[in-house]
């Protein structure tokens, strides 16, 4: 972008944002292999194939007993009990006219093909009587029948969750091929902001943003390089920001990217790579500075704490989680019902906003004070909602919700 263009930027929308923002984003290479127990939150690097069937045996799905259908056409057949089966031993041939007394998870013994629950028998010392009529496959779970041995268990692309984890380890994987963790680094910038633990001066602040986007890259799996604060002269920064590029994929930081003087994050990036989307057309977090510096992507985040916060979920988070790999980055959208009145809007706003259960509907509540300097408001609220340009919402209007889950 030249800078006759940054010098009097037009507004784009937030929708065109994210897909230029995404449109540059390529996913890493370099997969690697981790155990199963270091795995959750990352990206599989390439499909995962089960070897065997699972379950890898017809089992029962119930404590009842195991029995030949045949034999159990009408209700009331009487069978001789010959057996017992827990789970972990097998049975031996089931004989007609008689059953197996079987637990939940034990293999159906050969010559059977049905399983009746306890509760639907009348048991004595040692026989059986079943009350119902038996259908041949009843309560009975099939070798295979959840996966097929040779069968696709989980796709590239898939961010792995605790259930995700457990299905792995179903099918006896330990180890999985994943992408390398994206390398994020950050820095900050101000005069004005000091580190917790510190005592403040007049006129300062502590670095309250560092520690929401440090813990929302470690919430998404990057490796955090942390490049601390840096002094407000362009000479500072433009060292720094040529450091943070040569040592990651992804620079992300927040302040220096709006019009002011002292706002040299912006004219570091354009010194030493290039800018290609600076404002967007939003509320909170207009000024949004979008670049390359050498080989890694360049995000500045406004320096507003709950700015920075809303648009690291709308923005960095996507990005991040396509450059990882994953085939689901886009943040979900849902709908809800508005328990507030809101004015018709000019920019696209993202208001804070509880999830709660009303007698009759899910309703989204309102945070009393929406300055983008009210870091407490993402703090109480589950989410945002999103007003469009020129509709105002009243209360009871269906709206769109983004949850910061």
């Amino acid at each position: 972008m030249s800078e006759d263009c940054c010098a009097s930027p037009s507004l784009i929308s937030v929708d065109e944002a994210v897909n230029r923002i995404l449109e540059s984003g390529v996913p890493v290479e370099q997969p690697e292999t981790v155990g199963i127990e270091q795995a959750l939150g990352r990206i599989l690097a390439e499909d995962v194939c089960s070897s065997i069937n699972v379950p890898g045996y017809d089992n029962s799905a119930m404590d009842g007993y195991a029995v030949r259908s045949a034999d159990c056409r009408e209700a009331g057949a009487q069978l001789i009990v010959a057996q017992r089966i827990p789970a972990g031993q097998v049975g031996s041939q089931l004989e007609a006219g008689t059953a197996a007394r079987i637990f939940t998870g034990a293999p159906i013994p050969p010559g059977a093909d049905a399983v009746v629950m306890q509760e639907h028998c009348d048991a004595g010392a040692e026989e059986v009587t079943i009350n119902r009529p038996v259908h041949p496959g009843q309560n009975v779970r099939c070798a295979g029948e959840d996966i097929k041995k040779g069968g696709v268990v989980l796709k590239v692309g898939h961010q792995l969750r605790p259930q995700e984890l457990g299905l792995l380890a179903s099918v006896g994987m330990a180890e999985v091929s994943v992408k390398r963790k994206l390398k994020v680094a950050t820095f900050f910038t101000g005069d004005e902001i000091v580190e917790p633990g510190n005592t403040l001066g007049e006129g300062q602040i502590y670095n309250s943003n560092k520690y929401t986007i440090k813990g929302l890259l470690q919430q998404t799996g990057c490796e955090v390089i942390d490049l601390g604060i840096v002094p407000d002269t362009l000479e500072a920064t433009v060292d720094v920001l040529r450091r943070a590029a040569s040592q990651a994929d992804l620079v992300i930081t927040s302040g220096g990217v709006s019009v002011g003087e002292e706002d040299y994050v912006r004219i570091a990036l354009q010194q030493l790579g290039e800018l290609t989307m600076w404002r967007i057309a939003m509320k909170p977090g207009k000024p949004v500075a979008y670049g390359k510096v050498g080989n890694a992507l360049f995000m500045g985040l406004p320096g507003n704490p709950v700015s920075t916060f809303v648009t690291f979920l709308l923005f960095a988070k996507p990005l991040i989680q396509k450059m990882q790999g994953a085939n689901k980055y886009l943040p979900i959208k849902t709908t809800v019902i508005a328990d507030f009145d809101w004015p018709s809007v000019k920019r696209q706003e993202y208001l804070r906003v509880r999830i709660e259960q009303d007698a009759a509907a899910v309703v989204a509540r309102l945070f009393p004070h929406q300055g983008s300097g009210v870091l407490s408001s993402v703090s109480w609220a589950d989410g945002l909602v999103e007003v469009p340009v020129d509709k105002a919402i009243k209360k009871g209007d269906t709206v769109s919700y983004l949850s910061f889950c």
